[in-house]
């Protein structure tokens, strides 16, 4: 059998990670704010196709929940409490992918090299075909880059946001669709769709 090559939308479950200030803080300002718009255009593009979202916080007593510019767009979604770096090593955070049906996991969120990489390199051991979005997950140079690699070379697929879109939405009638029902989305800067 052929591997799906194509990310298909009606197999993905959209996972933001640890979008939290105490990550996003450690990022130039440039930087924490095209993830931020990344990352919330993105939560936008995944409930307008009905992709369902998990959303973790690291230690959420300690460090809170989700940046509040974030918290905003998401659904009426409880955000999971995440203890261990690898989301596929905590059963609840698993048991809540396991109950979506999907087996494509778009991941995003902080840190590259740690929380979002062992997420993807546990889900890969757990069958999942796994995405990581560079330009919507993010670390402190050169960890970003070194997390992006180290996924790579494990069989993650990488991709950036524009890449994504179009692979959920696939023709120009779903584009033309989405531009009109989700003109209230703001595209991030240097998106060019």
């Amino acid at each position: 059998m052929a591997e799906r090559l194509l990310i298909d939308c009606d197999d993905s479950i959209l996972i933001v990670i640890d979008a939290q200030p105490a990550f996003l803080d450690k990022l130039p300002a440039r930087e924490r704010r095209d993830l931020v718009a990344s990352l919330s255009w993105l939560i936008g593009a995944a409930t307008w196709l009905a992709i369902p979202l998990v959303v973790t916080a690291e230690d959420l007593p300690h460090l809170g929940g989700v940046a509040p510019e974030l918290a905003h767009v998401l659904p009426d979604i409880p955000i999971v409490n995440k203890m261990i770096f690898g989301l596929a090593d905590d059963p609840a955070i698993l048991a809540a992918v396991v109950r979506t049906n999907r087996k494509t996991a778009i991941l995003t969120g902080l840190e590259t090299d740690v929380c979002v990489a062992q997420s993807a390199l546990g889900l890969v051991e757990r069958g999942y075909h796994v995405v990581a979005v560079a330009d919507a997950t993010g670390a402190p140079e050169p960890a970003h880059t070194a997390g992006l690699s180290r996924m790579r070379e494990a069989g993650v697929v990488i991709v950036n946001v524009k890449n994504l879109y179009y692979e959920w939405l696939r023709t120009v009638e779903q584009v033309r669709r989405f531009r009109t029902e989700c003109a209230h989305l703001v595209v991030p800067e240097g998106l060019r769709l």
